[in-house]
């Protein structure tokens, strides 16, 4: 697997927890808790599968991306304030993968 699809799938799980340095502002907003380490390790192995399915022998950014709404969904917390705005989970995944730059393989 490539070195930048690892990182791009990193990227993913950690804009997702609120107070780090590069977390987005959204996020910040939004999100009371974030994917942890275990979600950037089962979107690397899930998108390893994906492609094994596929009958590739490579990851791509497709299959990170495909991956990030069912293995972030249940991983990240609303805050009461996005709960109050109607946001969804949804939503704020659609805005992380939206603000981390997919790298061009």
């Amino acid at each position: 697997m490539a070195e930048e699809v690892v990182r791009y799938a990193v990227q993913i799980a950690a804009s997702t927890r609120p107070g780090q340095n590069d977390t987005p502002s959204f996020v910040d907003e939004c999100i009371s808790w974030g994917a942890g380490l275990r979600a950037a390790q089962d979107l690397i192995l899930g998108s390893k599968a994906r492609a094994l399915l596929d009958g590739r022998a490579h990851v791509s950014p497709a299959d990170i991306q495909a991956l990030a709404f069912p293995v972030l969904r249940h991983r990240i917390l609303l805050s009461y304030r996005a709960e109050a705005e109607g946001l969804t989970v949804e939503t704020i995944i659609e805005q992380v993968l939206d603000h981390v730059k997919s790298p061009i393989t």
